[in-house]
């Protein structure tokens, strides 16, 4: 697409996203004043992901490289290579049956109404400061323990050279499924990166393919099993 429709494209993006989240702000900022009560906030959640994600032209495919399944019943910590913001969208989409905690920016608490019901379901940390994201780590236990799984992108964050097939793994990710004793759920997000990248002048609607690589069981060695999902993305990546 030119230049000229990218802006429209991402224009009507912001235009559908702001009017569904007026839409559906009076019933997740309700349901989501009680913990126990999240669950029911997380339905008018994934409408909006949905209506945003479907409403811009993305549609996805999902590839599975394991035979494990995901069991309705059981928390997870779901990683995942972080490419664009449309990632937040079909991680929320592939998960229908578990509430999905979000660690994200502190900053995006600004943004009016959004910001509302950001805070209240995501923890949320700032970057600059050690004492918060030391943190995230009790935040994110806490909402494992009320029932959510974490959805937790390990570069933390969009590598800025776009030359970077996949960035160093932080550890927060493996530290969490291990004291928490959760399995990790792993995905690779296939062309995004090229589909809807930060460059407000790039991009096209179309067809994401989604990988799910594995569920990794938690395990005292947590330098392993970053190395495994590290090299695991980063290969899918590579002949994908």
């Amino acid at each position: 697409m030119s230049k000229f429709l990218n802006y429209l494209w991402r224009g009507w993006m912001v235009l559908l996203a702001g009017v569904l989240l007026i839409l559906f702000f009076v019933p997740v900022y309700i349901l989501s004043f009680k913990k126990e009560h999240y669950k029911y906030a997380y339905f008018f959640v994934r409408l909006w992901c949905k209506g945003v994600f479907y409403g811009i032209g993305f549609r996805y495919e999902l590839i599975h490289q394991t035979n494990k399944k995901i069991d309705r019943n059981q928390q997870y910590v779901i990683i995942a290579n972080h490419t664009s913001i449309v990632d937040i969208f079909i991680t929320v989409l592939l998960f229908p049956h578990h509430p999905i905690c979000f660690v994200g920016k502190k900053e995006l608490v600004k943004i009016p109404i959004f910001g509302t019901i950001y805070k209240r379901i995501c923890v949320m940390v700032d970057r600059s400061s050690p004492k918060s994201r030391a943190e995230v780590y009790k935040k994110c236990a806490e909402r494992m323990e009320e029932g959510d799984s974490i959805v937790i992108f390990p570069e933390g964050g969009v590598p800025d050279d776009t030359n970077v097939i996949l960035d160093n793994f932080k550890d927060g990710a493996f530290i969490l499924s291990h004291e928490h004793q959760s399995p990790i759920a792993v995905f690779t997000i296939v062309g995004l990166k090229e589909m809807f990248p930060f460059d407000n002048g790039k991009g096209h609607p179309g067809k994401v393919k989604i990988i799910f690589n594995d569920i990794i069981e938690p395990t005292n060695n947590i330098q392993e099993i970053k190395l495994y999902s590290h090299n695991l993305i980063k290969f899918t990546l590579q002949n994908n």
